[in-house]
């Protein structure tokens, strides 16, 4: 199963994604309670631009368990996969539930700005990608206005 994962994995890499979501799916057949196997599969829906069929496999690993860092990822593709189906609601829980158990994840910050905004919660989604933008940028121009973007990411109605 592990070499017919990674064979699954290495066509990903070379961009040979209708091969290797074809292995990931007969894996997931043969694997049905194995929460990698699922979570790959689930992947490789989503770089096939077929999201749909993503979401059960994400729904399924996650359910599963996954260790640590392949969670944080089965997450951001869920509720992104959401998003982009216009399961707003869905996409907003998924990326809460993503942002309390790995509150440093500035990706999953950053998809969770994108479904306040599709929910017209214009305010907090600029909130948090500008507080994410003067965390994470190594550009010396933001750098310098650091405070004051941070200062001003909460206030963006307000005058004075």
């Amino acid at each position: 199963m592990i070499k017919v994962l990674q064979k699954a994995i290495e066509l990903r890499e070379t961009e040979n994604h209708k091969e290797s979501n074809q292995i990931l799916i007969e894996l997931v057949k043969d694997y049905p309670k194995n929460a990698s196997i699922n979570y790959q599969c689930a992947w490789s829906f989503d770089l096939l631009g077929e999201e749909a069929k993503a979401v059960p496999f994400y729904e399924k690993a996650i359910e599963l368990g996954l260790e640590e860092n392949e969670l944080q990822e089965a997450i951001l593709g869920l509720g992104s996969t959401y998003r982009t189906l216009g399961e707003y609601e869905k996409s907003k829980l998924t990326l809460q539930k993503g942002l309390e158990a790995f509150p440093h994840n500035k990706a999953i910050q950053t998809f969770y700005s994108m479904t306040l905004y599709n929910l017209k919660e214009h305010s907090k989604a600029m909130k948090l990608l500008l507080r994410c933008l003067v965390e994470t940028t190594s550009d010396e121009k933001i750098i310098s206005y650091k405070r004051a973007i941070h200062f001003y990411s909460d206030k963006l109605d307000e005058t004075w």
